[in-house]
């Protein structure tokens, strides 16, 4: 099946909290092409509650990854969990969505608002099964239990109460937000844009959560998107060949690829532009002292410099900076087209550049290739790409 699963998420903490008490954790099986996803939302806010969500969703990824059977590692968690003495309930809520390689979709709820599955402009109500579940005191809590297939085109919502409380007190949501409101703002959005991506639709809904409480989050916001489409590829070239008779080789992978493309390196642009008889022509906006300049070039989404604006890049992807709410650059646009794409090719040419070898320049800029496998890393990662990096 040529079916991709893009995931994404987005998240707003606690007005005056440093730290988020929720956590949003995903995790691909390679051996046996299966998606995990936890949603967990730890009791109250700040550092506390950010220890309970991070160490409820690690051991839920870490059960399931290892054992297929979701409801025994809802029952292995809840017995593990720490109970509240006060309030006598357990320390951290969860949400996790265990997907097979043939979209066979498994989900368990405990405590967090119910998961949405939007199919189109209609959301789907599969059976939720309730099991009872012993915890850390001995008494039976009940977790919710769905199963579906999925298809293209399908998306999953995970949410923590922030989304569905905000609002709260005010004129507008006395009594919050609600989940009929999020799935009327979800079928709003799809119908807008019917390919919007998990990323720019998590960022709506907790955008729209945080308007709610007037721009003040009265608590820790997060959605988590799912996004069952065909496949958006996407090629970075970076580097001339190692042998200039191979120039007309990397044109040629320009020409016949069919997905978006982005060339990261003055030379290599050149390169093309020679090869394809085409213009390279530099583009002043949005400049930033910090980097190079951005070029344009018909047939190409982006060309920008290379070393140092896939250095910054690789810096943004390590610390889950957001390209929506960065200096708009060079870096943020080619960040941008990174995440909003499924299948990543990085072409690399291997030719030395004699510049790069200057004993001058700072050591943090690693020569080209240990950056690309840094960059390809993170996005297999944090982000579930498929990457791939050849070499020319």
């Amino acid at each position: 099946m040529n079916c991709c699963i893009d995931v994404d998420s987005a998240q707003e903490y606690k007005q005056g909290q440093l730290v988020c008490g929720d956590t949003f954790l995903s995790h691909r099986v390679k051996e046996e092409n299966r998606t995990i996803l936890v949603l967990s939302d730890g009791l109250g806010s700040g550092i506390k509650a950010s220890v309970l969500a991070t160490l409820t969703a690690t051991m839920a990824t870490r059960f399931i990854s290892n054992c297929k059977d979701i409801r025994r590692t809802a029952e292995i968690i809840m017995r593990t969990l720490p109970v509240c003495k006060v309030r006598k309930i357990n320390y951290a809520t969860f949400t996790i969505v265990d997907i097979s390689s043939d979209l066979e979709t498994q989900i368990i709820e405990y405590d967090n608002p119910p998961v949405l599955i939007a199919r189109g402009n209609d959301f789907l109500a599969p059976e939720r099964q309730t099991i009872s579940v012993g915890d850390s005191t001995a008494s039976t809590k009940n977790v919710r239990y769905t199963t579906f297939r999925a298809l293209p085109g399908d998306r999953i919502v995970m949410l923590s109460d922030g989304v569905t409380q905000s609002g709260m007190g005010t004129r507008s949501w006395p009594l919050g937000w609600g989940i009929e409101h999020v799935e009327e703002h979800v079928r709003g959005e799809i119908r807008q844009d019917g390919e919007i991506s998990a990323r720019e639709l998590a960022r709506s809904i907790v955008k729209r959560a945080l308007g709610n409480d007037v721009w003040r989050a009265k608590d820790d916001t997060t959605c988590g998107v799912v996004h069952f489409r065909e496949p958006r590829e996407l090629m970075v070239l970076t580097g001339p060949p190692i042998d200039r008779t191979r120039d007309r080789d990397m044109a040629d992978m320009v020409r016949e690829f069919t997905g978006r493309l982005a060339i990261s390196g003055g030379t290599t642009a050149n390169i093309i532009a020679r090869e394809l008889g085409r213009d390279v022509r530099v583009n002043l906006r949005d400049l930033d002292p910090s980097l190079p300049p951005k070029s344009e070039m018909e047939g190409i989404d982006l060309v920008t410099e290379g070393i140092l604006t896939l250095g910054k890049v690789a810096e943004m992807l390590e610390n889950g900076d957001s390209p929506e709410e960065s200096a708009r650059n060079a870096a943020t646009e080619l960040l941008g087209l990174l995440l909003s794409s499924d299948r990543i090719r990085f072409v690399v040419g291997t030719r030395i550049n004699e510049a790069h070898q200057d004993p001058n320049i700072p050591v943090e800029l690693e020569i080209r290739r240990n950056v690309v496998k840094k960059i390809s890393h993170l996005l297999e990662e944090k982000h579930l790409k498929e990457s791939t990096v050849s070499y020319i």
